[in-house]
């Protein structure tokens, strides 16, 4: 039996459509038949030979996020099943085969069952960004009841789901954003924050008189990450960054006596590393969005797998929400 699969042959390359053979499943292995393929900023990056901490070596699959039913499992895979509905960063990097495929082999740790309540779309639009909030905001920094968060960006891939964990885990949530996105924030019960019109002295002062946030989340790296750092409660703050990539100044964190701590989502799919993990975390996501807690944020453009150069060009863009491309 074979398959379709929609391959890069080259950087920035076209996506062209070929046929493999379709494997079984081998130890902890699951078979599934994919729907629907997010896209991140990231794959946008692996295209171009721009992600140095996630190369993929062409001409290959690309796409890590996806969701789609069960085919066939290996003999000692029990939580999974034919017909079962499923997603989960499974591929796109190091060598693996990505979701731009009508077929994957799947590590069954990485999966997780789909929320009823969600669509395949939207499902898709989740593993990547989902996992990266839970390792910093839950993993890290033990958000609980009552504690102040801090979002940068939460409007942002990352930052919409930070926003509404914080939320379903009794936080009281503040997020950064630009004045045209500000009711995506406070539809999902946080404060928003003006970025183009308060600076991090000002609101630090305003809403903290001075104090600080317990967590600060930021998703944007550079300048934003050293703000956060000056921001960060007296003693007990903690910083969180999911693109701390740079070379920063850690005195304005030291002065606080706050903490900071790194997110490398990939680890698992490229060392082996935690893989059960991510699994677990959708679990969690799952849980969340079955009890209407949280609800990701997909591009109103859909896409097949007819134009997917065109699905990689609204990511590169800067598109409102996760782009999803579903296949036929």
């Amino acid at each position: 039996m074979k398959h379709r699969v929609w391959m890069v042959q080259q950087e920035d390359g076209d996506f062209i459509e070929t046929e493999i053979a379709t494997p079984e499943p081998q130890a902890d292995q699951v078979l599934v038949k994919i729907s629907a393929s997010g896209v991140a900023v990231l794959d946008t990056k692996i295209r171009s030979g721009k992600a140095g901490h996630a190369k993929q070596p062409l001409p290959s699959v690309l796409g890590l996020d996806m969701a789609g039913t069960v085919v066939a499992v290996s003999p000692n895979v029990t939580r999974f099943k034919p017909n079962d509905e499923v997603y989960g960063m499974v591929g796109g990097v190091g060598g693996q085969q990505g979701t731009l495929a009508e077929y994957i082999l799947a590590d069954a740790d990485l999966l997780a069952h789909k929320s009823k309540k969600l669509t395949m779309r939207e499902a898709a639009s989740l593993p990547l960004n989902a996992i990266t909030a839970w390792e910093g905001l839950v993993d890290r920094a033990n958000v609980s009841a009552g504690k102040s968060v801090l979002v940068q960006a939460g409007a942002g891939g990352v930052g919409h789901l930070v926003v509404q964990i914080a939320k379903a885990y009794g936080a009281n949530v503040f997020a950064t954003v630009s004045k045209e996105k500000s009711h995506l924030v406070e539809s999902y019960g946080a404060t928003p924050i003006d970025y183009n019109e308060k600076t991090a002295a000002q609101y630090l002062e305003e809403l903290t008189a001075g104090e600080g946030f317990d967590v600060i989340y930021d998703t944007l790296g550079g300048k934003t990450l050293d703000d956060s750092f000056t921001v960060a409660k007296f003693y007990t703050g903690h910083v969180v960054s999911c693109l701390g990539w740079g070379t920063h100044a850690l005195a304005p964190l030291s002065f606080r006596g706050a903490t900071y701590s790194g997110v490398f989502t990939l680890m698992p799919l490229q060392t082996g590393r935690g893989r059960a993990h991510h699994g677990e975390i959708l679990s969690h996501i799952t849980d969340l969005a079955d009890k209407g807690l949280l609800r990701p944020l997909v591009s109103e453009q859909t896409f097949t797998t007819s134009n997917i150069a065109e699905a990689y060009a609204s990511v590169a863009a800067g598109s409102k929400g996760k782009v999803v491309v579903e296949i036929q």
